[in-house]
């Protein structure tokens, strides 16, 4: 059976491309109503458009998810334009300052934190008031298997950040999981997304991170979004708390 998500408005940020923009496509097409964001508007306004091309509601606003006020208004235009909010995709990140740890800048290690971290209590913080006045929902954060089952080297603030996506996931879920809350973490393996090309952007280093997998490629964005589907739908109901691997058998590989 398809997830469906007919009647349910959703938050879904870092949409403008690879895992947010399909999770935003896949969801638009099982029905929810969508409020997207990502930094760039060029890009976000033309998917905003294909959806509604085929039929979709979405609304998308541009901005930066570590500023408050922004957090705040994607949660109000859920509630203005659709009546409330029903689940969100927290999928925003940054790579951030890579390279040996001593000469990582302390704003750079900041700024990481602040994106991947700091941004999903934001989002966290102003999202949940409104799924609790519809009973509760479910919250997916993007994280990683980079610092959870495996280091890389060269990637500690990358890496510790989106640990502590995890301990914010488990804290939350157990907060609020009596009101009818479902928190969950979705660990995508190496993936066929601008920001994977980005940490290994030859050809030869694809290839190496592929071959870490027991499946021997990368993901494509669909099949992570779908994975975020899951989570985000009645499918999942008596999921909370947890960091669901979706990483292609990079975790357990070890020759």
């Amino acid at each position: 059976m398809t997830p469906s998500l007919e009647g349910k408005t959703l938050i879904i940020t870092g949409a403008s491309a690879g895992i947010g923009r399909a999770a935003a496509r896949l969801c638009a097409a099982q029905g929810a109503a969508l409020v997207l964001t990502a930094r760039g508007d060029a890009r976000l306004q033309a998917l905003a458009d294909e959806i509604r091309g085929g039929g979709g509601r979405v609304t998308a606003l541009a901005g930066d998810v570590g500023d408050e006020a922004h957090a705040r208004r994607l949660v109000a235009l859920a509630v203005d334009n659709y009546g409330g909010l029903d689940g969100a995709f927290n999928n925003a990140g940054t790579l951030g300052a890579l390279g040996p740890t001593p000469g990582i800048a302390l704003d750079a290690w900041q700024h990481t934190l602040h994106t991947n971290l700091t941004a999903a209590f934001l989002a966290a913080k102003h999202q949940i008031p409104a799924l609790l006045q519809r009973g509760g929902g479910s919250l997916v954060f993007t994280g990683t298997f980079v610092g959870h089952t495996a280091g890389f080297p060269g990637a500690a603030a990358y890496a510790a950040s989106k640990a502590g996506l995890v301990g914010l996931v488990q804290a939350l879920a157990t907060e609020f999981g009596p009101q009818g809350l479902r928190v969950n973490a979705l660990l995508p393996g190496g993936t066929d997304t601008d920001m994977g090309r980005e940490m290994n952007p030859t050809p030869e280093g694809l290839a190496a991170v592929a071959r870490l997998h027991a499946l021997q490629r990368l993901a494509q964005p669909e099949e992570i979004a779908r994975a975020a589907l899951f989570l985000l739908s009645e499918q999942s109901s008596f999921m909370t708390g947890t960091a669901m691997l979706v990483d292609g058998g990079v975790s357990v590989k070890r020759a």
